[in-house]
């Protein structure tokens, strides 16, 4: 029987107060992830875990063995949970995750977790290329300000923006509480 699993992305410590590379909202979002992980393991669909480790010391965040790199409490595997660790932003780039899905016979995936501009919407946009159904629970993400061209986007707008681009044509974006309502 065809099912849907949860894929969370990147939700480790240095996107959070006092890591490496803060975003705007991280807690806020990592509070609906665990609602949405909760759900999830009491429907026993699978959840699958996505750690971004940078291979370049000058990346200066998510250096293998640091804290900052560990996932953060609010989405901590149990054991058993599939762990894949990425070295880039699309979540199935080198990784066994597509893999993963296909085994467990997956469809669909709902995606949550860090940075909305760059891994969520790499590792959305590649599911659906994939062939598989994706929902993105946008108050379970975050993002940060850009700079473009002497100009500041404020993190909120950086948001927006990439979720209803992804919205076109990429995935279903929706509230936390109105996918776990429906599990």
């Amino acid at each position: 029987m065809p099912q849907t699993a949860l894929i969370i992305v990147d939700i480790q410590n240095d996107y959070f107060p006092g890591g490496a590379f803060e975003l705007e909202g991280a807690d806020a979002a990592a509070k609906k992830a665990a609602k949405a992980l909760a759900a999830f393991r009491a429907n026993k669909l699978p959840v699958i875990h996505i750690r971004h480790e940078n291979l370049s010391p000058e990346a200066g965040f998510f250096l293998p063995g640091t804290k900052g790199a560990e996932i953060h409490p609010a989405a901590a595997p149990l054991d058993g949970e599939t762990v894949l660790a990425k070295h880039y932003p699309n979540s199935f780039r080198e990784t066994g995750l597509e893999q993963e899905l296909r085994k467990l016979d997956v469809r669909k995936v709902v995606v949550i977790g860090m940075m909305t501009l760059l891994c969520i919407d790499a590792t959305v946009r590649a599911a659906c290329d994939l062939g598989f159904e994706v929902v993105v629970l946008h108050d379970a993400c975050a993002a940060r300000a850009l700079e473009f061209n002497g100009a500041v986007v404020p993190a909120a707008q950086v948001h927006a923006a990439f979720l209803a681009a992804l919205r076109l044509f990429y995935a279903e974006v929706v509230a936390t509480d109105a996918l776990v309502g429906a599990l």
